[in-house]
């Protein structure tokens, strides 16, 4: 059946058998694979039967089944969309030639690059989300922090795959470094700053799922678009799961707001600590943070790197087919930048294909904007006037043309003194996440949930909330 996943040691729908060397180097792989999940992935429920959705076929509509599994016998593997035969790559220097079945000399390095940088991203995230399962606000909730927490470790088979499948020596060594490398770890730290920040608490685990696996969904959408065929198919099979990725954020930080809303209406703003919520000002900080943060993963905004993977087909546009022209050349893009001396933001045209990263980061911010408004619309239907905003492109960034400086939420350049004095307004405190962390109390009941969030509309599969999602 096309594109069904044989039921192997390694699950995959690419004929693995027929490749006896890359099966042999993959099964070396696993185990070290499996002791890093043992060390590395979520603690404490190794052995508990999880209420988990698990990839059958790749085809759209039957690739999901849901059934109680333990997470180390999750069904990890290697999973592509079925080859779109006489395909083209859409854009770049090479638009319109064959799409690459195998990786062209010429780009390998940069290939090889891409793909490892978002390899890393994947076993990082379950580091910083290890512990977060013995402070489960719900059995519903615990349950999808451990989806979001198999499909990462089976994102990082996608990219290993291509890894020892296509780099040889230097693939199968940098597979190996990936499990190697720890979140946070102050001599091997993954390769993107964001990937280090610590997430101990559900409300930065919701934030980070909101915004930084929305920008996992532009990247991969971006490489989805790719002339290297094999990447182009697993980014595409990968999407399919992160949607639920950005569910679990966008609907978790909404109930949240929604908690707060019932307490400030039925009982007073000045009831909210006391009752166990979580204030609206520190949600907000929490938003700017990590909003910010997942700016920074698109790069600087002003990038010859990002010219080049264009230029080679490597790394598109967000759908690039809606783009009316595809190479790129001879248009100009508005960048904002800002004069170091004077403090004052001024406009200048640069070419299209280096700000292609800026060209990514604008529809990452207005797709953040929906989930916003839609946390908006939760504060208005409780007759409540406070709103959620998402800070300036040039808030708090570490990373590109705007790092160095100081600006406001709403995009004022500010010197130094003026942002330590008031930084704390914007961002979470320790005395905000002491308080957030104080509130982080198990709640395993089935049926029941923590006080600092509401329930959710439904449960998952058309089962109720008070199904037995984790079996404890």
């Amino acid at each position: 059946m096309p594109g069904f996943i044989t039921d192997e040691r390694i699950p995959n729908n690419v004929d693995l058998s027929s490749d006896k060397r890359l099966q042999r180097a993959l099964e070396k792989w696993q185990p070290a694979f499996l002791d890093w999940w043992t060390e590395m992935g979520p603690e404490g429920f190794q052995g508990n039967e999880v209420f988990l959705r698990t990839a059958i076929s790749v085809e759209s509509g039957g690739w999901a089944h849901f059934d109680h599994v333990r997470m180390p016998e999750y069904r990890w593997g290697i999973f592509l969309e079925p080859r779109e035969k006489e395909r083209k790559i859409g854009f770049g220097d090479h638009a319109g030639e064959a799409a690459w079945q195998t990786v062209p000399g010429e780009y390998r390095n940069m290939l090889r690059r891409i793909i490892v940088t978002q390899g890393d991203t994947e076993p990082a995230s379950v580091e910083q989300q290890r512990l977060l399962g013995k402070t489960a606000p719900s059995l519903y909730d615990l349950r999808n922090l451990f989806q979001v927490n198999v499909e990462e470790g089976r994102h990082l088979w996608a990219m290993v795959y291509l890894l020892h499948s296509f780099f040889g020596r230097d693939g199968r060594e940098e597979a190996d470094d990936m499990l190697e490398r720890r979140s946070g770890d102050a001599d091997s730290p993954r390769i993107l700053g964001t990937f280090n920040e610590p997430i101990d608490d559900w409300l930065s685990f919701f934030c980070f799922t909101m915004f930084t696996d929305r920008d996992g969904k532009y990247q991969l959408a971006a490489l989805a678009e790719s002339g290297f065929d094999p990447l182009a198919r697993t980014c595409r099979f990968m999407l399919t799961e992160e949607a639920h990725h950005m569910f679990v954020g966008d609907t978790g930080v909404n109930r949240i707001i929604e908690r707060w809303c019932q307490v400030a209406t039925e009982q007073g703003r000045d009831k909210v600590r006391s009752e166990g919520a979580i204030p609206l000002d520190i949600i907000q900080k929490y938003v700017n943070f990590w909003f910010s943060c997942s700016m920074d993963l698109f790069g600087g905004e002003q990038s010859s790197n990002a010219a080049d993977y264009f230029a080679a087909g490597i790394k598109g546009r967000f759908k690039e087919d809606k783009f009316a022209e595809h190479s790129a050349l001879g248009d100009v893009y508005t960048l904002q930048k800002i004069d170091a001396s004077s403090l004052k933001v001024y406009t200048e045209e640069i070419p299209l294909r280096n700000a292609m990263n800026e060209v990514l980061r604008d529809g990452y911010k207005a797709d953040c904007m929906k989930g916003v408004n839609r946390w908006n619309k939760t504060l208005a239907k409780f007759g409540l006037e406070e709103r959620i905003t998402l800070p300036d492109h040039k808030f708090h960034r570490q990373i590109g043309l705007y790092s160095g400086f100081h600006f406001a939420p709403d995009g004022t350049p500010m010197d130094d003194a003026a942002w330590e004095a008031q930084k704390d307004k914007w961002l979470p405190t320790q005395e905000d996440r002491d308080y957030v962390q104080s509130l982080m109390k198990p709640c395993y009941e089935q049926g029941k949930i923590a006080s600092w969030i509401a329930p959710p509309r439904k449960g998952i599969n058309g089962r109720p909330f008070d199904f037995d999602y984790v079996r404890l």
